[in-house]
């Protein structure tokens, strides 16, 4: 199977380069099943329904979160409309789920959702979390898993590789919304650190520059904002993926002038 994850998608402008693109770059590369991260989708905090249904009419499967899926009280209704997952770890108590299988090309695929300690809302262990999981998913007979680790650190990411790899497919991080180069598969896992964001590129992570300059010279709080007209980027990264293992991964960088740039990963 080849299956694709969509970065953090920002806003209007993100949802738009998506819904531009997105269909004619499952065709032209043969994707079967499409993953995205929705937790800035609506105005750059959390995801409305009408988003949701926008962004599921784009072409995606299953879209997964982080610690702002619960900026908009109404999240808590679409985890049982929607195909919606958010980190794994939170508590039981919590609405949703961060795990899902899904079949894809006759072989089952599992999505995980986890998210990170540092700098993040207080969750479970993510590392523990993720190998009990892990583990029930091998019991059930899924071979292929998929892990989005949403995460500030980049230490965090790369532990989850180094503890995991040869027993899933792929890793890929968000949150940070800068796009790291270093696509690889080692002992059959295809792993990025971050795919950056899906959104403006020419401002502050996604968001209109002027209120980040403001704070980081005051000091002072101010909410951000998704600005209405950008330099947008869609990112996505691609993995073959069959039997557990992922033999061949490629990174697209789609921009809204029509350039397109695509990196291939290195095997170890």
């Amino acid at each position: 199977m080849r299956i694709a994850f969509i970065g953090d998608i920002i806003g209007r402008p993100g949802r738009s380069i998506i819904k531009e693109n997105l269909k004619q770059l499952k065709k032209e590369h043969k994707i079967d099943f499409v993953i995205a991260n929705y937790e800035n989708a609506s105005h750059g905090f959390g995801l409305t329904q009408k988003n949701a249904a926008e962004l599921f009419n784009t072409g995606i499967d299953v879209m997964t979160g982080g610690n702002h899926s619960w900026d908009r009280k109404e999240i808590h209704g679409l985890f049982d409309k929607y195909e919606l997952l958010r980190p794994h770890n939170y508590p039981l108590e919590v609405s949703g789920t961060g795990c899902k299988t899904y079949e894809v090309c006759g072989e089952k695929i599992a999505v995980l959702n986890l998210m990170g300690y540092y700098g993040m809302p207080l969750t479970d262990n993510p590392f523990r979390c993720a190998k009990d999981t892990i583990a029930s998913l091998q019991e059930e007979g899924v071979k292929n898993i998929f892990i989005d680790m949403h995460a500030e650190a980049t230490a965090e990411k790369r532990a989850l590789m180094m503890m995991l790899k040869s027993q899933v497919s792929a890793i890929v991080g968000t949150h940070t919304h800068v796009g790291t180069d270093d696509l690889q598969i080692d002992e059959g896992t295809g792993y990025l650190t971050d795919i950056g964001l899906t959104g403006c590129r020419d401002n502050v992570i996604g968001m209109s520059s002027d209120v980040p300059i403001r704070r980081f010279l005051t000091g002072l709080p101010e909410r951000f904002k998704v600005p209405d007209k950008c330099k947008s980027i869609l990112q996505m990264v691609v993995f073959d993926i069959s039997e557990g293992k992922c033999s061949n991964a490629f990174k697209i960088k789609t921009f809204n002038d029509g350039r397109k740039f695509i990196t291939e990963a290195w095997i170890d």
